[in-house]
């Protein structure tokens, strides 16, 4: 069965395509990945105001926290543990409407109520992992999914 094509609509498609370009203008020279990685998580807190963003890199087989804004957050995750561990270990992007209904979620904020996983992949390999978390339910969709993967994929450019 083909998978169906999605066509992200509405105003947050807006913002998303107002963002890329310059997502892409802010990383276009720059080589260090850290670097870039701030630069983005504060791109996107900054245009969806989203509760916590940023990013976990794989080292020594864990997730370790890498540039973020937001709320003080868990330092590592295991592979295959909570929604980061499960988007590494599945090398897909992860939607949840609601974190309670997620086995095994790691609560790194209480106040986190749904989240979506981005992971970063190269070579076939996952190295690292954009995490999303807003404060309220059901905050992302496929929108949120389609955009988020083409800015994941501006840090392999």
């Amino acid at each position: 069965m083909a998978e169906e094509l999605y066509i992200p609509t509405g105003d947050k498609k807006e913002q998303y395509e107002s963002l890329l370009p310059q997502i892409a203008s802010l990383l276009q020279g720059e080589e260090d990945r850290v670097a870039n990685m701030a630069n983005i998580a504060a791109a996107l807190k900054q245009t969806f105001n989203f509760f916590w963003v940023g990013f976990y890199t794989v080292k020594e087989n864990m997730l370790v926290l890498a540039p973020f804004q937001g709320p003080i957050a868990c330092t590592r995750i295991r592979y295959g543990k909570g929604v980061c561990g499960t988007a590494w270990k599945e090398k897909q992007t992860i939607l949840v409407p609601d974190v309670e209904d997620f086995p095994g979620h790691i609560a790194c904020n209480s106040a986190s109520r749904s989240e979506i996983v981005i992971p970063i992949i190269e070579n076939d390999c996952v190295t690292a992992v954009l995490d999303i978390d807003s404060d309220t339910l059901n905050s992302f969709d496929q929108t949120d999914a389609y955009y988020l993967e083409k800015i994941a994929r501006l840090l392999t450019a």
